[in-house]
Formats: C-alpha cells, structure tokens, sequence
C-alpha cells in the first residue's frame, strides 16, 4: 500500500507581488520521498512555520470620518493590488475599492466590512476594512472575532471620539492586539501630542509613539523613526517613492526626547528591554527595541502609535512595517475550541495546517451567485471538492467553490490553510456555524451580537410586493444578526428592528434599490392594555325569542381588579351557590367574560389584571344554551365596564417618566437602569448618542404593564373614538 504525505512547493508569484491560491501550496508525494523529507526535517522547525510567520490578518477601525477607508485604499496601493485612486466621496460615480456597494458610494460611507489581501515585502496581508457608523457596529464585532490584530485609526484634529472608544473597546473583548496610527497631520488643528494623551486617559492606553512628525498641518512632510532614527519623507505624484535620510537637525533634541520616552514606556511592560534601560545603557540597538516593542504589543501591553496623512501619501508604507514587525502571525496568538464530544471542554488550537480543519463561518452574505460563507480557518486544510461538517447540525456538506475575497472580487482557490480568510459557495449554514473535517467535534465560542435599539414598522406599498418584500427581510436577517424581523400578533404589524436609524433607514432603501420594492414605515404601535380600577356589578339577562328555540341566560356577579403584581392578567371565580345555572354552561360564562375582555371599551386595546366573579343566575330549560350564556356574558361585561372606572396601561429617565431603580459603576462607565415607558422611548437611540457624545448605548425589555397619566389616557381615548367614527 502506497503511503502519502505533504511537502512545501515553491509560491507562484503574480506581477502585483501576491501569492496565488493562498499562502502554501501542497503536492502529494509517495513514501520514500517522506523518509527522505522526515529525515531532512529532524530538529528543525515544522515545514510550514517560516510561511506562517509571514502571514498577517488585520482590521482597520475607526469612527466615522477618520479616514481608515482611505487608509485601506493607499495600501492596496503601494501594495499593487488596485492601480487606481477614488475618493470616498466620489463625483463620478466611482467609490474605493472596499466600498462597492451602491449605497456607500452614494452615501459616502462604510456600511459593510469588505476583505482584501495583499502583499508587503514578503508577507501576505489579509485586511478587513470595517464601517465606522456605531449603527453597524456588528460589522466590527464579527471582523474583530477572527482577526490576529488591528490598527486603530485616530483623527489628529478630532482625537480619541465616541466610536473610537467603542471600537477599542470591541478590541479588549476579542482579546486583539493592536497599534494605532494618528491620520491628517495635513489637516488645520492637527496635535499628534493631544491625541496621545487621550488614548492615555480615555482609552486606558499603555502606549507612545513610534515617530515624530517632521512639520504639522499644511507643513507636515513626513516622519521621523524613533526606533531607527532615520527621516522618511515621500515622494513622487503618490508619495510612492520613499527618501530615507538622516534625523532633521533641528529635531534632535525632540526626537532624543521623545525615544527616551517610548524606551520608557516599553521598559515599564517588557523585562528584557527594562533590564537594559535600568543599566544605563544609552546605546540600546534598534533590533533590541523592535523586539521589545513586538514582545508587549503581542502581549496586548503595549500600543505602538503611527503617524501620517492617507489623503497625503505620507506615512503609509511604514505603517505597513509597523504591522509586519509589530503586529501577530496566525500561531503567536491563542485560540480556543470548545470540544462538544467532552462536555464543551477547552480546547487550544495549534493553529497550524497538520491539524484536524477547524474553521469558523463568521460573515455571510448574499450574491447573484447564492449565499457566501466567510470563514476564518483557525487550524487544519479546506480545499475545493472536500466534504466538510457542520458542527452545529450534523450535516456533511461538499466544498463546491473556494475562493479568496478582494472587496466584491473573487479569486478562485484550489485549497486553503490555517491562518487563512476565504470564503464559500453553496454552503448553508448560520453566522457563527463551526465547520471540521468529521475527525473532531470543536465548536468555536461565538461573537457578541448587541440587541437592538429601535424598531420601526414597515410595509410594501403595493400588495402584490409582499414576496419581494419577505424575501428581502429574510435575506437581511441572515446576513445581519442585529437586524430583527417580527409580525405583532395584536396589530398584525410587520416590526424591524435593529442599531439605530441609519442602520433601519438603510435596509428600507436596500428594499427599493435591490428588489424594487417600495416601502413605508411608521412607528410601530405600541400595545396598550385596559384595566379595572374598582369593582362594578353586573346583572345581566339575555333573552331572544324570534320562533323556535329561544335564546335564555341571565348572569350576576362583579368585576375587579386584581392585586398589584399578582402576575395573573385574566381570573374567573365561580361563586354560585344552587342550581340556577347548570354546570355545563359555566365554561360558555368564562369564554364569554374573557373574549370581551380582549377588546376593551375605553381604546380597543386587551383588558388585564381582571377579576371576573359569578354569584347567581338563571337557566331556562329550553331555550338556554352555550351560546346564549355567553352571549350573556359579553354584554354584561361591556355593561358595568364603564363603572368599574377602566384605565389604560403602558407597556420613559425623568422627561420620559421613567424610574430610575439602580445605578451602578462599572470601571469607567456607569450602567444605570431604569423602568420607562414604551411609549416613550421611540428616538432614544439617537437622544442618548447625543447627550453622551455617541458613547452612551442602551437595551430594553418587557417589564409590566402599569397605569399611564390621565392626559395620557385621555389622548388614548379620543384618538381611538375618532377612528372608530372614520370607520
């Protein structure tokens, strides 16, 4: 029997400098050559370890407007992946790379994270640019789940800003190292100094920079390396030639300060470079420095910070170093899987490609093609044609397509490793879903998906666009676990829900844009309830004789209201003493009080926390019946509701009349909770980013149903009248 085992082969090269089909390529060989491969290999490092040290997988976030797209674009072009230039907020039609779809070229923003690749000086990039709008925050949660680190994108005028901290914060939940890079040093009111010391106080930052700026603001001409002490400045019509030369004599004394400085702050996280500073030793060497600064960013204990101006070409090839020296490979970092076979024990991932295949679906999305699978593969090989298993339903599935993702292009691939980001086609499967080779039965641990903040209603305009217009619902909530879809049973409206109002105003345009489907949406309604204030008899006869067999029943008894926080919205007491009404009709009484109570007399709306006794009555032999028994009991409650002095619950901190019940502090933040009317609640999402400058979030949940204010109640009531008489 013929034995089979794996050897390297050499990387094909494309003009533009990237790898094809990945970072390694695999042949089959027979067994004597894997002797000959075994013996070559003894003591030495796995074969492939000096591939997977070149490889790189980053996300570049930001808030709004701080120029990561831009970024993202200028390294893709040093990189030779994209030959051409479009501005973000292009006048012919034509947006960046990694924002393809027609809305973000409209709107000129990010909404969707795009992946891409490229290659810098020998190692292989993946980057996944994501959105900066807090509304599509889930972009960067599941970006920032399967990435080995980031680069956090500050604005040099506008400093450390509300998204920055929640984007920085995304980073301490996955656990992302990360380094930082100062943008528009071109721009009036640029201080990289300022900004620094925000990322300190607010961020909670152990960082320094890395360069000092050689000018600022319309003379800013590039930047000076503290760890090689070399000037770089950027020529040519793209910046694209870098000039490297010596320290600017006038900026010695700062520079000299300011290495001092980052030698300093690094010392204070890394005992080897410590051990040196602590000894006096002036001449520490740029090696030493580089390893000391990569040693603590990989630690996650230090944040390296860049410099420079994307929309000037300056500064974006060192930055590129920086994520190369600075920045994790696949294996420096650990991952975990959750081994369902043992009771979810933890499990740690090698990370290499000898490996059983583990990968995580993290992004779906939907083409003219069928649904695309992102997968990140944290261990192990896919390739095009194998059968792989989802974890998380059983099924064996076929890999029909592999591909790899530049913005909206696809490279097909034959095969992929660990370390890598594709993505497939023709496999279904939910956000989160864990693939395996069969041979283990690991689980990734998922994402963190924030509840929604808003909901809307909405509606096709046209009748016969509701296919269209479920089909695209369906679709949005597959791709986007913050996007909700849900039919109200009471007002049979068709509520969505999710981050915020750009992030809803943007899937009802996609409606029209993707399906030519119009669509209206309004604020959904909110579901009132009626209750009883006091108790109110009832003695109630219903009786028709119109030939044959009559209609005969006669029921007496009260109403009233239930005892605050009983939990019981609906109680029927039978209380009647004898025989005057027979046995059988007594659940043809209790239906009859409970369908009344579902349309309450004052708005329309169920009636609750009502208690419904029965004390006496009357039968007749022939003509009662069920139906004429209940009948009895609708008309009786509608008789003495109005005595019973009904009211309408709600189901708003001060202003909204709302109760705050805690406040409690949580490191920086303070997480304050309250109970607040529904009713009053619809714009919060945007208020609350207002008043706390976009940093602020918020969840809701049902509580209870409690009394509204009279003028409230009032407003109900007309409102309810009038539609009732336009009926």
């Amino acid at each position: 029997m013929q034995r089979f085992g794996y050897a390297l082969c050499s990387s094909t090269l494309t003009t533009e400098g990237s790898l094809i089909a990945g970072t390694f390529h695999i042949r089959h060989f027979s067994a004597g050559n894997v002797a000959r491969a075994t013996a070559a290999t003894i003591d030495k490092d796995p074969w492939w370890k000096e591939s997977m040290e070149k490889v790189r997988n980053i996300g570049i976030s930001a808030h709004i407007d701080s120029g990561k797209t831009t970024l993202t674009e200028w390294i893709l072009f040093y990189t030779g992946k994209i030959h051409l230039m479009y501005e973000v907020r292009s006048k012919d039609g034509m947006g960046p790379k990694m924002d393809f779809k027609p809305l973000e070229i409209i709107m000129g923003i990010t909404i969707k994270s795009a992946a891409t690749y490229c290659n810098w000086k020998g190692s292989k990039i993946t980057i996944i640019d994501t959105p900066g709008h807090v509304d599509f925050t889930i972009e960067v949660e599941r970006a920032l789940r399967v990435l080995d680190g980031a680069v956090l994108v500050l604005c040099s005028v506008g400093g450390v800003q509300c998204q920055s901290i929640t984007v920085d914060r995304q980073m301490r939940r996955y656990q992302v190292p990360r380094i930082a890079f100062i943008n528009k040093l071109d721009r009036p009111g640029a201080d990289p100094w300022k900004v620094i010391t925000q990322a300190r106080s607010k961020l909670r930052h152990h960082c320094a920079a890395l360069q000092v700026p050689i000018g600022l603001e319309s003379d800013f001409k590039g930047v000076v390396d503290l760890v090689k002490l070399k000037a770089y400045c950027f020529d040519g019509q793209y910046g694209q030639n870098v000039v490297v030369g010596e320290v600017p004599a006038d900026m010695e004394a700062l520079v000299a300060e300011k290495r001092r400085e980052l030698i300093e702050t690094v010392s204070e996280v890394d005992d080897v470079l410590a051990e040196a500073f602590l000894s006096d030793d002036e001449n520490i060497s740029a090696a030493d420095l580089e390893g000391a600064i990569r040693r603590a960013t990989i630690a996650r204990k230090f944040i390296p910070v860049f410099m420079g101006s994307a929309v000037k070409n300056t500064g974006v090839q060192p930055l590129l170093d920086g994520v190369v020296s600075y920045l994790p490979c696949p294996i420096e970092v650990s991952n975990y899987a959750l081994d369902q076979s043992k009771n979810e024990e933890k499990v740690q991932l090698t990370g290499s490609p000898d490996g059983p295949l583990v990968a995580l679906a993290f992004k779906l999305e939907q083409t003219k093609f069928g649904q695309l699978t992102y997968l990140r593969v944290y261990e192990g090989v896919i390739r095009k044609g194998d059968f792989i298993v989802n974890v998380s339903t059983g099924k064996k599935i076929k890999v029909p397509r592999l591909v790899q993702m530049h913005s909206n292009e696809m490279n097909d691939i034959e095969e992929a490793h660990a370390g890598q980001i594709v993505a497939v086609f023709g496999v279904d499967c939910a956000s989160s879903d864990t693939f395996t080779d069969g041979s283990v039965k690991y689980t990734m641990t998922s994402m963190n998906v924030p509840e929604p903040v808003m909901s809307l209603a909405v509606q096709p305009v046209s009748k016969d666009s509701g296919g269209k217009f479920s089909k695209a619902l369906n679709r949005f909530q597959r791709e986007d676990p913050t996007f909700r879809v849900s039919l109200d049973p009471e007002s049979g409206q068709t509520i969505i829900s999710g981050m915020g109002e750009l992030h809803l105003d943007i899937y009802v345009k996609r409606i029209k844009m993707e399906y030519g489907v119009d669509a209206t949406v309004g604020k959904p309604r909110v579901n009132f309830r009626e209750t009883v204030t006091q108790r109110a008899d009832f003695d109630y006869l219903h009786k028709k004789q119109s030939g044959g067999q009559g209609q005969y029943g006669r029921v007496i008894g009260y109403i009233e209201p239930l005892p605050a926080g009983s939990g019981t919205k609906f109680e029927f007491d039978n209380m009647l003493v004898g025989q005057a009404i027979p046995s059988n009709f007594f659940p043809a009484i209790e239906k009859g009080f409970k369908e009344a109570a579902n349309s309450g007399a004052l708005i329309g709306h169920p009636v609750q926390n009502l208690r419904v006794v029965l004390t006496d009555g009357a039968a007749h032999d022939v003509d009662s019946s069920e139906l004429a028994f209940k009948l009895a009991s609708i008309y009786a409650f509608r008789e003495c509701y109005t005595a019973s002095r009904p009211g309408a619950v709600a189901g708003d901190l001060n202003k909204r009349k709302g109760v705050i019940v805690g406040n409690v502090q949580d490191e920086d933040y303070s997480v304050i909770t309250a109970h607040v009317p529904l009713n009053n609640m619809f714009g919060y999402s945007t208020a609350i980013r207002s008043m706390t400058q976009g940093k602020g979030e918020f969840t809701m949940e049902y509580k209870e149903h409690s009394r509204v204010s009279h003028d409230v109640q009032t407003r109900l009531i007309n409102t309810y009248k009038g539609n009732k008489a336009a009926e």
